[in-house]
Order: C-alpha cells, then sequence, then structure tokens
C-alpha cells in the first residue's frame, strides 16, 4: 500500500486508534474522511484537525451503510482506500441470558458492519489503481480474553473473512491488509490509563513504519501483539490463554 497521495474513508474514526490513523495518514498527504454517528462529535473533530473531512454513518444500520458509500463516491470519486474501523467491545457474562443483547450489537457493529461496508465500497475500488482495504481485527482473535466472548468471536471471523477477500482479490489491483491491534490506551474497555495497555502513539508510530516500509504487506503486526498472534502455530496456545486471563 502506498502510504501517500490516497483518499481514505475510514469508518469509525472519532476517537482511539481510528482518529490516530486519521491523523496520521492526514499528515502523510493523503485527503482523508472519518465517519461517525454523531454529527456534533464529527463537526467538533474537522475543527480541531484541520484538513480531516466527516460524514455521519451508523454502521449499525444497513440503509445508513448504502447512503454513506454513495455519498462518498459522490463526492469524492477518487477515494482508493477504505478502512473499517468501528468497533465496540463490552464484557458478557454467559450464564446470564441478558448478554445477547451485547453479542447480538457486537456481531452487528464489528462483523456486519465490516462486511457492509466493504461490499458497498468494492465495486468502486475494483475499478482504482493502488486500492486498498483495511479491517482492522485484534490480538483477541488469535487467543480470546474470557470476559469478551463475543468481541473475540467477531475479530477471529475478520480475520477469516479477511484472508478469503484477500483470496477473491487477488487478481485485481485491489490489496487487502489486516490491522492486528494489541490492546492500546484508548477508551475501548476503558483501557486508557491501563499500563498494561501499550500507548497510542506508539502503536501509530509502529503501524505506519510498517505500512512504509512493508508496501505489500498483508498483516500489520507489530512487536507487542506477537505473543497472541504467535501462540498457536508456536505451540505456546494453552499457556499464552491462561496468562492472558490470569489477571
Amino acid at each position: 500500500m502506498k502510504t501517500t497521495g490516497n483518499t481514505i474513508f475510514l469508518a469509525g474514526g472519532t476517537s482511539g486508534l481510528g482518529l490516530g490513523l486519521a491523523q496520521r495518514f492526514l499528515d502523510l498527504g493523503n485527503k482523508v474522511i472519518i465517519s461517525g454517528r454523531r454529527k456534533e462529535l464529527l463537526d467538533q473533530l474537522a475543527a480541531e484537525h484541520p484538513g480531516l473531512e466527516t460524514i455521519a454513518l451508523d454502521v449499525a444500520d444497513p440503509d445508513s451503510i448504502t447512503d454513506t458509500v454513495e455519498r462518498v463516491i459522490a463526492t469524492h470519486p477518487d477515494v482508493n482506500v477504505v478502512i473499517t474501523m468501528a468497533g465496540i467491545m463490552h464484557p458478557e457474562n454467559l450464564r446470564d441470558a441478558n448478554h445477547l443483547s451485547v453479542s447480538e450489537a457486537t456481531i452487528t457493529t464489528n462483523l456486519l458492519g465490516t462486511i457492509r461496508v466493504i461490499s458497498a465500497f468494492l465495486p468502486h475500488l475494483l475499478n482504482k489503481p493502488d486500492a486498498a482495504v483495511l479491517t482492522v481485527s485484534s490480538g483477541l482473535a488469535f487467543v480470546p480474553l474470557v470476559i469478551t466472548p463475543t468481541y473475540n468471536a467477531t475479530k477471529a471471523a475478520i480475520h477469516s473473512y479477511t484472508q478469503s477477500l484477500r483470496l477473491q482479490l487477488a487478481d485485481t489491483s485491489v490489496q487487502v491488509i489486516e490491522l492486528i491491534p494489541p490492546a492500546v490506551q484508548t477508551a475501548l474497555m476503558g483501557q486508557e490509563n491501563d499500563e498494561r495497555a501499550l500507548p497510542l502513539d506508539t502503536y501509530l508510530t509502529d503501524t505506519i513504519d510498517i505500512l512504509q516500509n512493508q508496501p505489500d504487506v498483508t498483516e500489520v503486526v507489530i512487536d507487542r501483539v506477537k505473543f497472541l498472534r504467535n501462540a498457536e502455530p508456536e505451540g505456546r496456545y494453552a499457556e499464552t490463554l491462561a496468562a492472558l486471563n490470569s489477571h
């Protein structure tokens, strides 16, 4: 993937990793459009980050996705990179039937939102040179955190879906890249000040460095997440699962 001169649409870019990546790509000379549900927040972010463009999108609503993608393509016909960043993460007690509402919302946002956004953009991207789709899974796709079972499952599904997408598009101009973050200091699960989580700036710097220096990369795996990503192939899955869930 080239890291400058793109027009990038980023679904779910109003905070955390999404907003951080949007700013980094903007600084590299890309046009960046972020989306989110709250127009007031989008307007605030556009004022705080000169050059950043915004558009309202609810990834849990199929009609909102269809409408927003049509508007993005109409106003930015040069859009050639799509990043599916939107996601939610909540704890669940699987013994409590009420967890189903959390499970269903997580699947709708994390998995179906990703699939629907990519599906809506794909016919356009197939006609673009230097096109790329970036999905976002997690280290927890490979070793689950016991308190967030559906989140883990959606990220594992995104990993699998991304592999299939990459293979199906192998004869096209669309590059498919999976970002696999570790725990990062963001608002997700209240990790802003968690000393066990990686500082946001460190994750962003390492990720951009990989994208710049490995333009043909398929998975962006920074050093901190290799403990989870490589647990099974390195034959230490059981120990890693126990260590991850020991707190």
